[in-house]
């Protein structure tokens, strides 16, 4: 278990990986009595659905994929949506903090070699949720400044260019096969970390190292645990 060659760059997704995503406890504190318990699960379900969908396409500012994708799943279930709501959303996202242990490895991590994000945010977001993780980043790469989404190939490509590495420079972390780990299996990164969050199924066969404790990521960079 673990790599054999030191990477120029660590590179992490953040939304879920790093941060703790809190996005269905905000639609659902946001939604309130309007969201009937009987429906509640398989609004949450398709919304997430929706939102992967938004990312597809055309780039459109994030505040415009969770609009999108609640409008789109509100009416599936047959309910009003509103404008201010999916703002209200939006708006805690950068409030938004790190999941235990990840600002300790993170900094160990750091200790040895650069760390990157490229996320899903909008560029201020992004600036935000990177300082709620308390570590050093050498690069944060936005959705904004892409113009696209992950999973789209073209985020990757972006990333290489960016750093000025190769596929086979990097060890790229996320809690994602569905937005991550596919495209950057199909791009030939062959170093992947997934942490296991629990609420993507494990796709083994994309040939990542699977964790489910972040403290476990140093030691998987050849670094003895402290």
């Amino acid at each position: 278990m673990g790599f054999d060659v030191k990477p120029k760059f660590v590179t992490f997704d953040m939304n879920g990986t790093l941060i703790k995503f809190s996005i269905n406890d905000a639609m659902r504190e946001v939604l309130g009595d309007r969201l009937p318990a009987e429906v509640a699960d398989e609004y949450l379900r398709i919304c997430k659905a929706y939102r992967i969908d938004e990312c597809t396409g055309v780039y459109q500012p994030f505040h415009q994929v969770v609009a999108r994708s609640m409008e789109r799943a509100l009416n599936k279930v047959g309910l009003e949506y509103r404008e201010d709501e999916a703002r209200a959303v939006y708006e805690r996202i950068p409030t938004w903090g790190p999941y235990p242990g990840v600002t300790e490895a993170l900094n160990r991590l750091a200790e040895e070699v650069p760390l990157v994000i490229i996320t899903n945010s909008d560029t201020a977001h992004a600036v935000r949720l990177a300082e709620n993780l308390k570590a050093p980043f050498e690069v944060i790469i936005s959705a904004e400044e892409m113009g696209v989404y992950k999973p789209r190939l073209r985020a990757f490509e972006y990333m290489f260019d960016k750093l000025g590495v190769t596929p086979d420079e990097i060890v790229h972390v996320s809690a994602s096969p569905m937005y991550d780990h596919r495209s950057a299996a199909i791009m030939g990164i062959e170093n992947k970390v997934y942490v296991d969050r629990g609420f993507e199924h494990d796709e083994h066969w994309l040939g990542y190292e699977r964790i489910t404790d972040i403290a476990d990521l140093p030691v998987l960079l050849g670094l003895p645990r402290p």
